[in-house]
């Protein structure tokens, strides 16, 4: 594994565990060249997973991308890490069983609505402003009362 301070080529594990969820072994590493230690996740990944954009581009799945955008619709929010980590989880587990290697935005969009629907309300309705493309604040409204709604049911 190439060290991210001073690019040597070879570093030692120092640690191994599973991740909470059993989805991934974390690894302690040192460098070999600079004694600099740092983290390594190691995921089970079915297929290689590209992502197909609206406007028809496409790119490499990129893991750590969903769950920046996961962190960001639960910032300041109830929702620790390990909660965020286990929905993206979930959802990369979803997108590779679905048996296709490339993928819509917008269906990867629907799986994050529904997993941030049951963790947390107001999380759903930023990734929505966001997924959606809210133009007013209207359709703020609108998308909340559906909301606290569909909760009273």
């Amino acid at each position: 594994m190439r060290c991210p301070f001073c690019g040597h080529d070879d570093s030692q594990v120092k640690d191994s565990r599973p991740t909470e969820d059993n989805s991934a072994i974390r690894r302690r590493r040192q460098c070999e060249a600079c004694g600099g230690r740092f983290t390594t996740f190691e995921r089970i990944q079915l297929r290689e997973l590209t992502v197909v954009k609206s406007e028809g581009k496409r790119e490499p799945f990129e893991r750590e991308k969903l769950e920046r955008s996961l962190s960001v619709a639960c910032r300041k929010r109830p929702v620790d890490a390990s909660q965020i980590e286990k929905l993206a989880s979930g959802i990369q587990r979803q997108l590779e069983t679905l048996g296709e290697s490339e993928i819509e935005s917008k269906r990867i969009g629907e799986f994050v609505m529904a997993g941030l629907k049951a963790l947390d309300s107001v999380a759903y309705i930023r990734f929505a402003s966001v997924y959606k493309d809210f133009s007013e604040a209207k359709d703020f409204e609108e998308f909340a009362g559906s909301v606290v709604e569909a909760a009273k049911k």
